[in-house]
């Protein structure tokens, strides 16, 4: 017979049965039973003396507490999927504003939290997830890190890299998750390329346009130059689709325009415009902008590749080799945040691995400073290829 505490100061009696190497707990209400050679990574019962085994933890254990910081749209689709999903109980909100805070927690049935400082640190919150403005970023995360809280961030990991290098070395000091989202992997877009790029040979050249229309633009946080931060670095997607797909990058320039709105920090319209230069010889152009000065919205991701290209005009996709076009299929973004969120929990129950590490958002994070620095400095940024 062995005494086990639980991550979340749950106790529970585990008895071993050496005929078929099993360990059963009881906890009650359930008696559970685990199997010596899985290891949980993440929340899981700990021996309170040492041995020598781990054990897996089954869906039927004490669900994550969560808190979320924000109740914008982001906010409202996580917190959707952790009601959805057993394993999980939604704790407390924080948000900017008093009412949209108390909104928010009448609508998912969970305490208002007056501020983050407060929220990363009750003992009843087991896991943060960050969906707020993209300043706040890094020092939620530090606060909720050092309060040995799993930690979920709406991408930009930090506004500053070496802000981003510390967090990821602090998640491995605390042994503590630390999940950068980034849904736009998960997306059909780039599940759709992914699929087809071997169909197109050695891919050359690549452009990515987004471009959103909106008149009036908002006066709001995604339209303040501190709040946002620099445009490449907030819409961080744009440049790790590329990394993702092709691997580091080791040159970058970028111009960058800004349509102020004279006696405030807020701007009606922003462009940014990158090339960057691959290793392997790949030139690549990411275009995106937002705001009122637009009248055409551009969707477009095109990849010129020796044998064929891709070309993709919002949901529609097309192969296209000589005078062969073929129509691709490509899956809906519909749905990403709860595929996320079911993956953070498949991490932190099963030790299944995420779909994306925090380095990689890291590296992406370093080409978006890079293309900043350009921007600022009207030169092109060297890297050095890891």
């Amino acid at each position: 017979m062995f005494l086990f505490r639980c991550g979340v100061e749950t106790v529970a009696i585990g008895f071993f049965h050496s005929s078929h190497g099993s360990i059963y707990f009881v906890d009650l209400p359930w008696v559970l039973k685990f199997k010596i050679p899985s290891h949980p990574l993440g929340r899981g019962f700990r021996p309170i003396f040492s041995m020598n085994f781990s054990v897996s933890i089954p869906r039927s254990s004490s669900p994550v507490r969560v808190g979320i910081v924000g109740t914008g749209f982001a906010a409202q689709r996580r917190a959707e999927a952790f009601q959805a999903d057993r394993r999980a109980v939604l704790v407390g909100v924080t948000g900017h504003r008093p009412e949209s805070t108390h909104a928010f927690s009448q609508r998912f049935n969970l305490s208002a939290i007056a501020d983050w400082s407060t929220l990363v640190t009750l003992p009843e919150v087991d896991l943060v997830v960050i969906s707020t403005i993209n300043q706040d970023h890094a020092a939620i995360a530090q606060a909720a890190l050092e309060a040995g809280k799993h930690t979920v961030i709406e991408y930009p990991l930090a506004l500053d890299l070496e802000a981003g290098r510390q967090l990821l070395a602090l998640a491995k000091q605390q042994q503590k998750l630390l999940h950068v989202e980034h849904i736009e992997l998960l997306g059909g877009l780039h599940q759709a390329i992914r699929r087809y790029l071997p169909e197109i040979g050695e891919v050359f050249y690549a452009r990515y346009a987004t471009l959103q229309v909106q008149n009036p633009a908002p006066r709001r946080w995604t339209y303040h130059h501190q709040s946002f931060g620099f445009p490449l670095t907030a819409a961080l997607s744009r440049l790790h689709r590329f990394t993702d797909l092709f691997g580091p990058v080791i040159a970058v320039t970028c111009h960058a325009r800004f349509w102020d709105i004279p006696g405030t920090d807020y701007f009606r319209a922003c462009l940014c415009n990158a090339q960057l230069q691959f290793p392997q010889g790949l030139m690549v152009e990411t275009l995106y902008g937002k705001g009122e000065v637009f009248h055409q919205p551009d969707r477009t991701f095109i990849l010129q590749g020796d044998r064929g290209t891709l070309a993709f005009d919002g949901e529609e996709g097309y192969l296209i080799r000589g005078e062969e076009t073929i129509p691709l299929e490509v899956g809906s973004r519909r749905g990403l945040f709860a595929q996320d969120t079911q993956a953070v929990l498949d991490y932190l129950y099963e030790g299944t691995p995420l779909y994306v590490k925090p380095e990689a958002s890291l590296s992406a994070l370093e080409v978006a400073v890079a293309a900043q620095r350009s921007a600022q400095q009207g030169q092109t940024v060297f890297l050095t290829a890891k």
